[in-house]
Order: C-alpha cells, then sequence, then structure tokens
C-alpha cells in the first residue's frame, strides 16, 4: 500500500506527511507500556470491578436502581448491530433506529403531557441548562435573571449556573415560597417535580402566578412519578426536562443515560438536540428522519443550540405503584417506631426524616451496606427503587394522573420476549452498521469497537454503582481513572485531565471556560494589585455586564462547526480567520487578528490536523502568535487519532484540548451517541478544571489546588459506565500499538486518496444515496468544503475493504460519466433515483430509463451479501412543513401517504 501511495515504506510516508518540527522522539505510557492480551486485560478489569462495593442505593437525586431486562441487554446493549451506527443523517438506512427513537419522543410526550419532545440530550442538570437557554431565547435575551428553587437537585442548580455565565444569566436559587418576580427580568423559573427531598407540590396556582408575570416555567421532573402523578402539561408547565435512567438503562456511577426535553408547539424551533420526524420517501411512502435544524448542527455554527425501552403502560403503573408502596411501608413504620420525625407532605418515592444525628443513622444503615442521602446534621431521605407489595395510595386526588398514556399500538403490541425480541431485530435489519460494512465518515472515525472492550460495560460491579456512592466503595472506577487520566496525559503532552464532559461539544465547552476562568483569575490578580478595595466591585460588574475582558476566541473559518457555537455558549466574541488558496490557515491574517485584539484576546479555537485532515505546516508558529498576545490555545481533538504516537497537543504548543473518546479511543457512536469529551489542560490551567456539588471532583492527576470553573455534567465523572472501553483499548494497544495504528490510519487515508485522486462527483447527496444501494454508508457531505465528500477509512479497515469501497466510487464516477456524455438523462438517472428499497423495485410498474437489476446489483458482490434501504430518498422539505414529531395512528399514516403520492 506503501509502495502504491509512492513511499518505499510506511515510516517514509510518515516522515513526509507529518512535520518534523512536531514530531516526538516515541511515546511511552506510564503503565500498559507493552500492552495486554485480552485475556490479561479481562482479567484485570474483573480486580478493578472486584474492588467497586455496590451496596443497596436509597440516595436517589435522579439516579435509581433498575432492572435491564435481558432480552435488551443482549439484543440491543450488547449488540454491535445497534452500538457501532452512525447518527441517523442517511435517513433511508437508519429507519431502525430513528422509529426506536420516535417511540421514544412519543413516551416523553405522553408522559408529560406536552406535544414536542428530542431525542438526544445528556443528562437532567444539562437538560436544565438548555431549558434555562430557551428561556433566555423566548425573551429574545432581554430577560437576565433565572430563578431555581431550591428542591431541584443539587447538580442541576450547579450546571445551570455554570452554564448561566456564558449567557450573562443572574441564576437566583429561592425557597418556592419565595420566588416573585418583583425585578420584571425573570425570564423564567425551574422547579423539580417531585422535589429532591421527596415532596409533591401543587403548581398549578405557582405557574398561573409566573405566567401572569411573564415568566416561563421548567419543570424537572421523574418519568415513573408521571405514571402516578398529575402530567406537567395539565398544569400548565412549558418545558419539562429530566432523565429516562430510571426506564431501564443502568446507573454506571453517571451515565450514559438519555435526558429530555418537552415542550409546546410554539417553541418547537428553540428546541436543542435531535427532533425526530415524519415524512415521506420518493413513493410517497412514510419514512422518518431527523427534523428541522437538528440535522447539521455545524452549519449553524455560533448559532446552532448546543449538542450539548418498552414497557406497556399496565406493567409501568404496576412498577410505579410498588415503588410508591415500598415508600409508603417504610414512612409507615418509621412513624409507629415514633423516633423520628416522617416529612408530612405528600411524596411518591422519596422519605425525609428528621433525627437527631444524620450521620449516625446513615453510618448504620452503612454497616448494612446499605447508602442514604444526608441532608443536614438533622435530616436523612430515604428513596425506594424495588418492588414491595402494594399499600394505600398516598398521592393526593388533586394531583394523582387520571388521563391516559402509552396508547399506541406501538406499546401494547410485544407482550412476550419472543414478540419483543423480533420487533428489537426488524428494527436492527433496517439500520447500516459496521456490523455491514465500512462507515468512512471524515471527522467521525467510526472504526472497531473491540468486543473485549465493550463487555465489562454491562458487569454489574460498573453498571451498578451510584454516582454519589462513598468514593470508597468506587475503587476499582477511582482507580481506572486515575490509570486513564495518567495515560492520556502522556498521550497528550498535558498534565492534568477532568473526566467529566460527556460529549465532545461538552468538552469543547469546558475547555473554554477553563481558559475564561483563568483570565478571571488572572484579571482579579492584576486588581488586586491595583487597587484591593476595587475587587469585589469589579467581579460585581464583570458578572452582570459578562465584561470578561479577555473575551476574544479567534476561530478558523475551516474549523468544526461546534466551535464557534461552543465559544458563543461561553460568552466569547468570535473573530473569524481565513484560509489560504490550499485551504490551511492563513497564518498572516491570523497573526494580524491576534495584534488587533491583544488586549481582549482569550483563545484560539483550532483543530489539527485540520478539518481537511491535512498536517499543515506552521501549527507551532500559530500557537507562539496566540501566546505571545495574551491568549490561549484550545485544540478541538477531533483529529486526535492522527496524532496518538507521532506528536501531541501539548507538545505542539495547545494549553487545553477535548477528545472525543468515541473517535480516537473506541467507544461506539451508538446511532448518535453516548460519547465523552474529556479535556487535558497544561499545569497552569489545572486548578480551574470543573468539580461538582456532591461529589468533590478536580484534575487527574490532581492539581495542587484548585479554582474550579464550576460543574459541567450532572455526574461527578461524567458517563463513567463507557470509560472502560477506552481504557481497555489503551492499555491493550500499548504504546506501539496506539502508534501503529496512527500510521496505519494516514496509510489507508493516502492509499484510498491515491486510488480515487482522478475521480470526480455531482451533487454529493446524490452519491452518497447511490452508495447504499451498494452497501456503503455515506461519506460527510459538503463540510468543511461546499460540494465534496470527506471520507476518513481508519485504521480498522482491511486493504480489500478500502478496495471495495474504492471500486464502489470509481462505479458511481463511471454512471456519472453517462450522465456527462448524455447517455444517461441529467435528471431521470440511477443515482438522482437512489437509494432503491425492495418496494420500489418490486413495484408493479418500472418507468425508469434504467433496468431493476443495475439499480439493485450495480456490482457483483452484492448478489452474495447485500443490504437493502429501507425506504426510497426521504423528503426533507416536507416533513418540515409538515412537522410530526410522535407516532402516528397507522390509519393517519397511510392516508397521508395516499395524499402525499397524490
Amino acid at each position: 500500500m506503501a509502495d502504491f501511495v509512492g513511499f518505499n515504506s510506511l515510516d517514509s510516508l510518515i516522515d513526509a506527511t507529518v512535520p518534523k518540527s512536531i514530531r516526538i522522539d516515541k511515546m511511552e505510557l506510564p503503565i500498559f507500556d507493552e500492552g495486554l492480551t485480552e485475556a490479561q486485560m479481562l482479567e484485570h478489569m474483573k480486580d478493578l470491578a472486584s474492588k467497586n462495593k455496590i451496596f443497596k442505593s436509597f440516595i436517589g437525586m435522579g439516579y435509581y436502581n433498575t432492572f435491564v431486562p435481558p432480552v435488551i441487554l443482549r439484543n440491543i446493549m450488547e449488540n454491535p448491530g445497534w452500538y457501532t451506527q452512525y447518527t441517523p443523517y442517511q435517513a433511508e438506512i437508519s429507519q431502525g433506529r430513528l422509529e426506536s427513537l420516535l417511540n421514544f419522543q412519543t413516551m416523553i410526550t405522553d408522559l408529560t403531557g406536552l406535544p414536542m419532545s428530542n431525542a438526544s440530550l445528556l443528562d437532567e442538570g444539562t437538560a436544565a441548562a438548555e431549558a434555562m437557554a430557551m428561556c433566555n431565547n423566548i425573551q429574545k435575551g432581554k430577560k437576565k435573571t433565572f430563578v431555581i428553587a431550591s428542591n431541584c437537585h443539587p447538580q442541576t442548580i450547579d450546571v445551570c449556573q455554570t452554564r448561566a455565565d456564558g449567557f450573562d444569566l443572574k441564576v437566583v436559587v429561592s425557597d418556592v415560597k419565595d420566588i416573585d418576580y418583583k425585578s420584571g427580568d425573570v425570564c423564567g423559573v425551574l422547579v423539580q417535580y417531585p422535589g429532591t427531598e421527596g415532596e409533591i407540590l401543587d403548581y398549578e396556582d405557582f405557574i398561573k402566578n409566573a405566567h401572569a408575570n411573564g415568566v416561563k416555567v421548567v419543570m424537572a421532573s421523574d418519568l415513573l412519578a408521571l405514571i402516578m402523578l398529575k402530567p406537567p402539561g395539565e398544569l400548565g408547565a412549558d418545558i419539562v426536562v429530566g432523565s429516562a435512567q430510571r426506564f431501564g438503562v443502568p446507573m454506571g456511577y453517571g451515565g450514559p443515560h438519555a435526558a429530555f426535553l418537552a415542550t409546546s408547539q410554539e417553541y418547537k424551533r428553540m428546541m436543542p438536540g435531535r427532533i425526530i420526524g415524519v415524512s415521506v420517501d420518493s413513493s410517497g411512502k412514510p419514512a422518518l428522519r431527523m427534523a428541522m435544524q437538528t440535522r447539521e448542527q455545524h452549519i449553524r455554527r455560533d448559532k446552532a443550540t448546543s449538542n450539548i425501552c418498552t414497557a406497556q403502560a399496565k406493567g409501568l403503573k404496576t412498577i410505579a405503584q410498588r415503588v410508591h408502596g415500598l415508600a409508603g411501608t417504610f414512612a409507615a413504620g418509621l412513624k409507629k417506631l415514633g423516633t423520628v420525625e416522617v416529612q408530612g407532605l405528600p411524596f411518591f418515592d422519596t422519605v425525609k426524616v428528621k433525627c437527631l444525628d444524620a450521620k449516625a443513622i446513615a453510618d448504620a444503615a452503612y454497616k448494612s451496606e446499605m447508602n442514604l442521602r444526608i441532608v443536614d446534621q438533622n435530616t436523612v431521605t430515604f428513596t425506594a427503587t424495588s418492588l414491595a407489595p402494594e399499600v394505600q395510595n398516598l398521592i393526593p386526588s388533586g394531583l394523582a394522573r387520571e388521563s391516559p398514556f402509552l396508547t399506541h399500538s406501538i406499546f401494547n403490541s410485544y407482550h412476550t420476549e419472543h414478540e419483543l425480541l423480533r420487533y428489537i431485530h426488524r428494527l436492527q435489519s433496517k439500520d447500516l452498521s459496521l456490523c455491514h460494512s465500512m462507515i468512512p465518515l471524515g471527522s467521525c472515525t467510526m472504526k472497531l469497537n473491540a468486543t473485549t472492550e465493550m463487555m465489562p460495560v454491562t458487569w454489574p460491579a460498573f453498571a451498578d454503582l451510584h454516582p454519589f456512592a462513598p468514593t470508597e466503595q468506587a475503587a476499582g472506577y477511582q482507580e481506572m481513572f486515575k490509570n486513564l487520566g495518567e495515560m492520556l496525559c502522556t498521550i497528550t503532552g498535558f498534565d492534568s485531565f477532568s473526566l467529566q464532559p460527556n460529549a465532545g461539544a461538552a468538552g469543547e465547552y469546558a475547555g473554554l471556560m477553563v481558559i475564561r476562568a483563568y483570565h478571571l483569575a488572572l484579571l482579579a490578580i492584576e486588581l488586586e494589585k491595583e487597587n484591593l478595595a476595587v475587587i469585589s466591585m469589579a467581579f460585581l460588574l464583570l458578572e452582570s455586564r459578562g465584561d470578561h475582558h479577555r473575551n476574544v476566541c479567534i476561530i478558523p473559518v475551516s474549523a468544526h462547526g461546534t466551535n464557534p457555537a461552543s465559544a458563543a455558549m461561553c460568552g466569547m466574541k468570535i473573530v473569524a480567520v481565513g484560509t489560504d488558496s490550499k485551504g490551511n490557515i492563513n497564518i498572516e491574517e491570523l497573526r494580524k487578528a491576534a495584534e488587533n485584539n491583544k488586549d481582549n484576546l482569550a483563545a484560539l479555537m483550532v483543530t489539527y490536523p485540520s478539518t481537511h485532515g491535512v498536517y499543515e505546516e506552521g501549527i507551532d508558529e500559530i500557537c507562539k502568535i496566540i501566546h505571545d498576545n495574551g491568549g490561549q490555545v484550545y485544540m478541538d481533538g477531533a483529529n486526535m487519532n492522527a496524532q496518538v504516537g507521532l506528536t501531541s497537543p501539548g507538545f505542539i504548543g495547545a494549553d487545553v484540548c477535548h477528545l472525543n473518546l468515541h473517535k480516537t479511543f473506541c467507544i461506539p457512536h451508538g446511532g448518535g451517541g453516548p460519547g465523552m469529551g474529556p479535556i487535558g489542560v497544561k499545569k497552569h490551567l489545572a486548578p480551574f478544571l470543573p468539580s461538582h456539588p456532591v461529589v468533590s471532583t478536580g484534575g487527574i492527576p490532581a492539581p495542587d489546588q484548585s479554582q474550579p470553573l464550576g460543574t459541567i455534567s450532572a455526574a461527578p465523572w461524567g458517563s463513567a459506565l463507557i470509560l472502560p472501553i477506552s481504557y481497555t483499548y489503551i492499555a491493550m494497544m500499548g504504546s506501539k500499538g496506539l502508534t501503529d495504528a496512527s500510521k496505519i490510519a494516514i496509510l489507508n487515508a493516502n492509499y484510498m486518496a491515491k486510488r480515487l485522486e482522478n475521480t470526480a462527483g455531482i451533487e454529493p447527496e446524490d452519491v452518497a444515496k447511490r452508495l447504499m444501494d451498494y452497501g456503503f454508508h455515506g461519506p460527510t457531505m459538503s463540510w468543511p468544503v461546499p460540494g465534496t465528500l470527506m471520507i476518513e477509512p481508519t485504521e480498522s479497515e482491511s486493504k480489500a475493504e478500502l478496495d471495495r469501497f474504492c471500486d464502489t466510487l470509481i462505479s458511481i464516477r463511471e454512471e456519472i460519466a453517462l450522465i456527462e456524455k448524455g447517455k444517461a438523462d441529467i435528471h431521470n438517472n440511477v443515482l438522482k433515483g437512489a437509494p432503491h428499497p425492495p418496494s420500489l423495485l418490486m413495484a408493479d410498474v418500472w418507468t425508469k430509463p434504467y433496468s431493476r437489476e443495475y439499480a439493485a446489483y450495480p456490482a457483483a458482490w452484492l448478489k452474495t451479501a447485500k443490504f437493502w434501504p429501507t425506504t426510497g430518498r426521504v423528503d426533507n422539505v416536507y416533513g418540515d412543513r409538515n412537522l410530526t414529531c410522535t407516532l402516528l395512528p397507522v390509519s393517519q399514516m397511510a392516508e397521508e401517504a395516499a395524499e402525499a403520492t397524490a
């Protein structure tokens, strides 16, 4: 392959590709330098697992013991046909997971009583922060105060407070009964239902009062409680947020979990995240796709919103009633004992107890391997999550749910394991995943997710731990965090890591907030030197005006589109710099921008290698320019897989970098998530890494001091349950293996580029859709350069698979040539007609100017192994104009399909 590209060895190709000025001699990991075998790795993980102690958890606070049905565990969570898919941007080969997401949205709308729901938020805390941003946007930024009731979970409050800084919002935390809107400056209010200490309050009058004062109401809710409680939508809430963890997802020491946000039709275009909608395909047949603005957030750049299963109603009612019954039984027992005071307010599953010595009670429970929540020195809470005999329903009649839910046939059709298994498999068969072929998406790095890496994720010792359990019960996790942090420091050239950000975009945001906190600290020192007396007043002004002194962020136009979105969320002013004739950063334009803004320069955001996949010369000079003008260098880690073992962000000159563990370090994309985006920093930034209000965290290795920027995610270590994947990948690869992976990734990309150098395309979408007929996923389209395809083969793919994909593109090029030569109709041809699902090919009437066989089998290998697209080309415009984001009755779908065809 190297010879084909024009080099006599792999190393000579690498020497010619990676600039000598940034090459490192050798990378040596502090542990696992030689790399472990799969058997050794599993033994090591078993040893770590044995150090985690799984006590009975009655902590609650948004995280609950749950049961994952084995049919779901084996056939979804442990199934590469589900966890290796890419985000469903190509709807025609993603209908299975799109249907599962539409089911999820329908469930959320049913339970919350609001008509619109999204399907891609990270956790309850960040969902609440997104709702806060929505309230700000609804008021067009004219009201700058957001009120949070003190009965919200503490992690939710802290995440909102951190996020508010970037929006120049003031957060006020108040007891529900003391909330008022006299200032006239309140854009929204957040309350918890039920409250964090268990109480159920009737918010109907509270919401009417808020609305009378022009204030939007956000309600954080527990889905299981909403089985028995009046839905927030019926109470008048404008936005409802929460986590779906309780519906069968392991606690996993913090995640990953699916959060949600539901709202009214009025605010649908302000919703964050992904929304799945119903549309039609080229034959008028109902089809699903990602709706509205969420299809490609990076196109919107600084205007983007941040990126940052089944049970029938009767079964859910039984579970909810039993949980409520257990809590009631516990409360009744305590009242009989008479030695403590039980909260008098209604509750669903959490009982608040007043006592003389909360710690003594919690310690006694601890000795019996039970974890309680200590609220203060005289208060503990107990949250029921297990099954118990039904007892009296203690929920007041005025707050009891009367409206039906989950009435659609999809929730009432699969009552046996056989039926559910077959439904899961039917959905899976509609989706193209890495089980079928390579997914050549540029910048997304769809690489091997080795089975051994995936195995520990579902072990109970990792899956069943509450994120707020005492850290001594999580010794295995803590050892893994320490080892992982040290290895990531070596790989990146940084001094400390935070594992808290639970997505790539969250990592971007966290990295910029670290830089912001650092500049604020420097400003405080400057002020202190000048006049001690003005410090408090200066910070008051800083926080109220958003005048953070160094707030300019330089971003090349070639950068990832999430970069300007993240900078905008941090309250930074964006200065764009262009590229030269080769598409590389224009260094002289960047130098001028840095010098012109030297008094206010906060940061540069740069992707390396570039978004085009090129190792740009002069990256070290670029870093020096920024530092000379008082700024910090933020490196986007999207292309870190081309640096590992060859160079590093820290060596190049970056101060902070986030890592997409789901790209470089093998966490599966899972059809759009979950991911992790930990950030590495140089020593001077380490004190500002995020912490947490419940379990104190910081950098790994720990910095000497801590001035944390705030809280980024609801859980202390983000989605901790998927960290074993990256940990085992790094440990098994070892130093040489990781370096070789980078070299092979570079080789594969250059080999493919050489094979395809004489091809050209028409419209990228046509090529992507025709690729489906050949059994491939389309590459990244029209980004970062319009009219192009960006392909990344990764180091995981064999030469045979690379050749098969190249042969496919060359074949498509020949199909394009027929159009160019006038031998195929410019509007009615095999590319414009793609993809070709069985329903189209087997129709009674065939009017295409090319044969059915050629449409279906353009290459010989397809006759032995064919992945069939489910639908014809999906009409996105129709779907946006007729936006429907919940399941339709079967009869209505048939009617709409007939109308669309007509």
